[in-house]
């Protein structure tokens, strides 16, 4: 397939699946139930660390964390006490527990009563053409609070060679305006044109059959692959494309 017909057949497949009716079979479900800027972000955040394994059982699990949070995220995050946090204590997703959970709130109201919120972060990090150093920053100082050693596995680092896939989705939602509903575009800062393809074994196996991806591993190396060629078509709005991967791959078997 030359360059223009990939490119034509991309942009199609965009328009088919970057519409609301993504959202109903997709965990950004979950922080367009709120309307205020840090309850999106905060529940939006939470939602993609839980977002591995079965959608549904994501879904439903990240219900229960709006749940946990008395449908009120950014309040809780701010004003919780102790015998608040310990009612998380029953919260499971796969390796992700009420411990884990109970740690993400105590970085969060760090974050937000020290550094001004999660998008100043990212911003203050931010290179031209790349979010995944700020990924790197914002895990440090996510932890640079008194942490559990178990709950740094919870958030990527992409300096270790990960490709950070769910952050960069979570960073997708915050930065792009699609015009269409699905993701948020609430994040100013940041540009579409910084963000990397949330790469997962859907996205990455239909890049591959694109030809492109080349590298067979879906890691930090194959990350920086993938966000070369898909700048290439778009160059401000690369990410985009993850919408068309994700479609082909999940609903299309391609």
């Amino acid at each position: 397939m030359k360059k223009t017909e990939l490119k034509d057949f991309l942009d199609e497949k965009v328009i088919q699946y970057n519409n609301p009716k993504f959202i109903e079979s997709d965990p950004i479900q979950i922080p367009h139930l709120f309307s205020k800027k840090e309850d999106i972000e905060i529940i939006g955040f939470l939602t993609a660390t839980i977002a591995w394994g079965n959608r549904k059982s994501i879904i439903t699990n990240a219900n229960k964390m709006v749940n946990f949070l008395e449908n009120s995220p950014y309040d809780f995050v701010l004003n919780h006490q102790d015998r608040d946090l310990e009612k998380l204590l029953p919260f499971v997703h796969r390796t992700f527990n009420g411990s884990d959970f109970i740690q993400f709130i105590t970085s969060l109201k760090h974050i937000y009563n020290n550094h001004d919120g999660l998008e100043a972060i990212f911003a203050k990090y931010a290179e031209s053409n790349s979010l995944q150093n700020a990924i790197h920053n914002f895990k440090n100082v996510f932890f640079e609070i008194e942490h559990l050693e178990r709950t740094k596995k919870h958030v990527s680092d992409p300096n270790k060679n990960s490709a950070a896939k769910r952050i960069n989705m979570f960073l997708r939602w915050m930065v792009r305006n699609d015009n269409t509903g699905v993701d948020f575009g609430i994040w100013k800062k940041l540009s579409p044109a910084q963000l990397s393809c949330p790469l997962d074994i859907h996205s990455g196996n239909v890049a591959r059959k694109l030809g492109l991806l080349k590298r067979k591993q879906n890691d930090g190396k194959a990350l920086s692959e993938l966000d070369n060629a898909l700048r290439k078509l778009d160059p401000s709005d690369p990410v985009k494309y993850d919408f068309a991967l994700f479609g082909l791959g999940v609903f299309e078997n391609f």
